[in-house]
């Protein structure tokens, strides 16, 4: 398995990064994971669009979902592709469509709940509620005897234990320093690092950093907590999990 980072900014995309934005990949199997700002160009650095097999997006905030126009207009006007599968909450589909005439047939709606399941040619894929509104589920994928957990975004109110112990890599959300938290709806990197040592995590990555911290800072708060060096996501990373 192998996780390839379009972009890892929190919330509104940095001078550098572009926001949420996964390619996974698994034997002959490709998900995107989330299609915030910016990450449908990186993407198509990567891989061909015509090649994906399924689309994930964790919730509605426009910095992990609002790059799926881009791609609905390449496969209906571009290259015709029909019936990509989306994994979405309930009511997505309705919600995102306000700002489109018509999906057509280019998506295929698949709605996910908590503890929904489901396989995507080599990839087994599982779905926890997260604590974050809107409706936001982390998603833990299984391939290829490798298992990569991606909190999506959350508050403290949910952990990656939510899923069985020791995945060989946790993809979480880090959006604050500890001492500078703006809200509970998302995790500090000492969070981060805790929770993922809390599930016997193999190796911790950082990502949904808000643009204007210290990532430096950052990585040594996950690493203190997490009790090993983590890795912060950048885009164009490949991982290995």
């Amino acid at each position: 398995m192998e996780l390839i980072v379009l972009g890892s900014s929190g919330s509104y995309p940095s001078p550098t990064s572009p926001c949420s934005g996964y390619l996974v990949r698994c034997g002959d199997t490709q998900v995107w994971m989330d299609c915030g700002h910016g990450t449908f160009a990186n993407l198509q650095m990567h891989a061909a669009v015509e090649d994906l097999d399924a689309i994930v997006l964790t919730h509605e905030h426009p910095d992990h979902c609002v790059d799926i126009y881009g791609l609905h207009v390449l496969l209906r006007y571009g290259i015709e592709r029909s019936g990509l599968p989306v994994f979405a909450p309930p009511g997505a589909e309705q919600r995102l469509g306000g700002l489109v005439k018509s999906w057509g047939d280019t998506f295929d709606w698949q709605v996910v709940d908590d503890g929904a399941k489901t396989d995507v040619g080599d990839m087994r894929l599982r779905f926890s509620r997260t604590d974050h509104p809107p409706p936001t589920f982390a998603v833990e994928i299984t391939g290829d005897d490798r298992r990569l957990v991606y909190t999506a975004d959350t508050g403290p109110g949910w952990s990656v234990s939510a899923f069985d112990a020791e995945a060989d890599l946790v993809l979480s959300e880090a959006t604050y320093l500890h001492d500078h938290r703006e809200a509970n709806l998302h995790l500090s990197a000492r969070q981060a690092g805790e929770a993922a040592r809390a599930s016997k995590a193999g190796r911790l990555m950082l990502t949904h950093l808000w643009p204007a911290i210290d990532q430096e800072a950052s990585a040594e708060e996950g690493s203190e907590a997490f009790g090993a060096p983590v890795t912060l996501a950048a885009p164009h990373l490949i991982t290995r999990v």
